[in-house]
């Protein structure tokens, strides 16, 4: 600009829609540094500005979608393997985390509906949330009597297990993910705090058992020992 004449820098100015939105504030510097500012440059170069924003924004998206083209095009030839998309969405476990929390035994069917639930309280489900918590607990008091009756009938204590932990799992991957999660895409959470988490309540649940046993009446430790030599002797 500091070679074009005076008539030349204000026929960018005045003729400003012809040219890029650089090239007429470059034209309004040399003007101002000339001593001839624009009477209105300020506010001018102001809405320059917003355009020449949005224009390297449309500029840029223009690029990126020449890029993908000429990327699918390589790929489609065998020149370029395919570029698989990162994962989006929001960071939940996923359903397979959910079930194996679901059959470990330190964790059980209790486990992965806590995993279940701190996914519907980050996808702000909370009605789903409050239907999940009242079926564990009934969950909870049905299949617990029905596992006692079925392992004092001779059942394996292994099999009783199983039985009461499969149901559940059917419930939460069947019935809950596909309502209340459904099949929006999601980044799938680390198992390993979880499971960390587990093995410390695990740990301190075997220390503190002794202790809590001691604490129930004679009667609850009767049965207690009862159901424990059940276990042992299958």
């Amino acid at each position: 600009m500091s070679r074009k004449t005076v008539a030349e820098l204000r026929e960018y100015v005045e003729q400003r829609y012809q040219y890029r939105e650089e090239a007429v504030l470059a034209a309004l510097t040399e003007l101002e540094r000339r001593g001839l500012p624009e009477p209105n440059a300020e506010a001018l170069a102001a809405e320059l500005r917003v355009g020449q924003q949005q224009t390297e924004r449309r500029e840029a998206e223009v690029r990126a979608e020449a890029a993908e083209q000429a990327q699918a095009r390589r790929v489609a030839r065998g020149e370029a393997p395919p570029v698989l998309a990162a994962p989006t969405g929001p960071a939940l476990y996923s359903p397979g985390t959910i079930a194996l929390f679901s059959i470990l035994p330190m964790s059980t069917m209790l486990g992965g509906g806590v995993l279940l639930g701190m996914n519907l309280v980050r996808l702000r489900r909370f009605r789903a949330l409050v239907m999940l918590v009242v079926f564990v607990l009934v969950y909870l008091v049905l299949m617990t009597n029905l596992a006692v009756l079925v392992v004092s009938q001779g059942v394996s204590p292994i099999l009783a297990y199983f039985l009461f932990n499969v149901p559940a799992i059917l419930v939460y991957v069947r019935w809950f993910w596909p309502r209340y999660v459904g099949t929006e895409p999601f980044r799938s959470r680390s198992m390993l705090p979880p499971i960390i988490v587990c093995f410390l309540l695990s740990l301190a649940l075997q220390y503190a058992m002794p202790y809590l046993q001691k604490q129930q009446p004679p009667e609850v430790q009767q049965q207690m020992k009862e159901l424990e030599g059940m276990f042992k002797q299958q």
